[in-house]
């Protein structure tokens, strides 16, 4: 129970680190489309840069644009290429799929609407060929909509 619960402590520590590495290592990896990793780089820099939609200055809820344009970024990069190189290239525990898949769902129900749709448009791609990661996609765009139908 306790080393379980060191090993998530840790994981949960590191998750961000390991985010900017596997985003650096993607980036540098030839068989990432050059599209793919100038959006990975661009949403880098937006995470880097702590003026932007919401301000990092405001501890949480500063990275939670931060958190959902990068998730996007990387599940846009899964649908466009093989999920097996992401996997490849993360160094933390867990599936790094699931967890962005989960990170992208938490952070669009943190977020206003208006900053959603902002960052969401930023990052969509009109040809998906993955089909397992296009309901995460979609869910991430519309959690309202989701909300709708578990309500009905």
């Amino acid at each position: 129970m306790a080393s379980t619960l060191r090993r998530r402590m840790k994981n949960l520590l590191l998750f961000i680190p390991n985010l900017v590495l596997l985003c650096g290592r993607l980036i540098i990896d030839p068989r990432v489309p050059a599209k793919e990793r100038l959006l990975v780089a661009g949403a880098i820099i937006y995470a880097v840069i702590p003026l932007d939609l919401i301000p990092d200055m405001l501890p949480f809820v500063g990275q939670i644009d931060d958190a959902y344009l990068i998730s996007l970024t990387l599940l846009r990069l899964m649908s466009n290429t093989d999920p097996k190189i992401v996997r490849e290239h993360w160094n933390g525990g867990g599936d790094i799929v699931e967890l962005v898949g989960s990170m992208a769902g938490i952070a669009a129900k943190l977020l206003p609407e208006k900053i959603r749709r902002v960052l969401t448009a930023r990052v969509e791609s009109s040809n998906r060929s993955r089909k397992d990661l296009k309901p995460i996609l979609i869910e991430t765009h519309q959690p309202e909509v989701e909300e709708r139908r578990s309500a009905m």
